[in-house]
């Protein structure tokens, strides 16, 4: 029952990071094509990184006690490298996030009335701002989601950081997206990315290897990292 409530939490939480993040971007592009009112361009960038952040600090108060709010397959399976969570969770963690994320994207369908743009990721001309190609786009989300990953277990590692955790966490995505969304859209989840893509259907299916297999690469090298550095301390 316990590991049905973890995966229960990790649904809703990826739900509300799609909905929240995705949500942002898709809403002030629609604002800009339908009513001419945008944003500059760093502004866009500003809200919507901190539309994710802020995602983040909601769900970490509310479901981390209940599965660590991990709501990110990426940071999932740092977890696993350092041993803090179990095969069988890893697994029940990464179901839960995929379907959480694919619902998010499916109530913004609803939302806005079309999937044409859901806030997917993507590279090349007229996807990404910087027209990256898929290996810059790759080695930006492997960066990026190392960065992200060794923060979150770095800052989990000890339990007197309990109370600022969710907040640290968030800043450090509002940095990664501040950084990665004109190059990418910023992933650095492949659940974020899935959800979205699966339903957009096109170009953004066939781009969507990159950032699960990105992310993943990312999250293997932050967790050995970070497994590395806490037997070197203990040594």
């Amino acid at each position: 029952m316990e590991s049905i409530k973890k995966y229960i939490a990790e649904f809703i939480g990826t739900a509300v990071l799609v909905v929240g993040g995705c949500g942002t971007a898709v809403a002030v592009n629609t604002v800009s094509k339908t009513h001419g009112v945008s944003l500059p361009s760093t502004g866009t960038i500003i809200a919507i990184a901190f539309a994710f952040g802020l995602s983040i600090v909601a769900m970490a108060y509310s479901i981390g006690n209940v599965s660590g709010c991990h709501i990110n397959p990426a940071v999932s399976l740092g977890m696993l490298i350092n041993g803090k969570i179990s095969a069988k969770d890893f697994v029940g963690y990464v179901i839960a996030q995929l379907l959480g994320a694919t619902a998010g994207a499916a109530g913004l369908w609803l939302i806005f009335g079309s999937n044409e743009s859901l806030g997917a990721n993507g590279y090349g001309g007229g996807i990404s701002a910087l027209g990256l190609s898929a290996v810059a786009a790759g080695i930006v989300e492997v960066v990026l989601t190392f960065i992200f990953v060794l923060t979150v277990l770095g800052v989990t590692s000890k339990v007197e950081n309990g109370a600022v955790a969710g907040i640290v966490i968030a800043l450090c995505l509002v940095f990664v997206h501040l950084i990665g969304i004109p190059f990418t859209g910023t992933s650095v989840n492949p659940a974020r990315s899935f959800g979205p893509a699966i339903l957009q259907g096109g170009i953004a299916i066939r781009q969507l290897y990159v950032f699960i297999i990105a992310p993943l690469v990312g999250a293997v090298v932050a967790g050995l990292v970070h497994k590395f550095l806490i037997k070197s301390k203990d040594s």
